[in-house]
């Protein structure tokens, strides 16, 4: 039988004990260098203003009224004018509510929220009266401004969703998401949107 020698015995017990360690630091490495749930969707909250889409108008808005009687219009009562305006239309998702399921170091499936219309402004001071009446009959007032500008926003807001904003939005989302996920090391990336029951009228 062949005698184990005192430095073969510290040479084996020494290459046990580092091997050991390594392990453990390599295994404690892999648990630090990961990423749970709730961090990732935290990182993805920081982003909302990078998912965002813009759209800038330019409009002109034709404004004519009269006075009614039994919903007639009275005649000589026409009052109208023209308004040119500066907007924006906002359109995004709110990524405080997207629900993320990491599978693994590499693996990680994302479901975010349907996109909505966040912002429409009519800059104020971009407003700009052209053509208006002068009639004693019934004299502009302040509120027809308001309500030709309040309708504008309407057609603002169904003009973007035609031109596509809310899709746009989601795609930008996407991006956004997609880059930051590769840049904390996930690989194999899967983003979905939310599934909403169509309401029963």
């Amino acid at each position: 039988m062949r005698k184990i020698t005192l430095p073969t015995l510290f040479f084996f017990l020494t290459t046990v004990i580092l091997a050991l360690v390594l392990l453990v630091h390599n295994t404690r490495d892999k648990k630090e260098g990961g990423y749970d749930s709730s961090t990732v969707m935290s990182r993805i909250s920081y982003m909302q203003e990078l998912a965002l889409v813009k759209h800038n108008y330019t409009g002109v808005i034709g404004y004519k009224d009269y006075k009614k009687i039994l919903n007639i219009n009275v005649p000589l009562t026409e009052k109208y004018f023209l308004l040119k305006y500066n907007g924006y239309i906002k359109a995004g998702v709110d990524l405080s509510r997207i629900k993320v399921d990491v599978k693994s170091d590499s693996t990680v499936h994302v479901s975010i929220p349907k996109p909505k219309i966040l912002d429409t402004v009519i800059d104020e001071k971009s407003v700009e009266v052209y053509n208006e009446s002068e009639n004693a009959f019934n004299p502009i007032k302040i509120t027809d401004y308001n309500e030709a500008l309040a309708r504008e926003k309407n057609v603002m807001i169904n003009d973007a969703i035609k031109q596509g904003i809310l899709r746009d939005a989601t795609e930008q989302a996407k991006m956004a998401i997609t880059s930051l996920l590769k840049e904390m090391g996930f690989r194999d990336i899967n983003i979905t949107e939310e599934f909403v029951m169509p309401q029963v009228k």
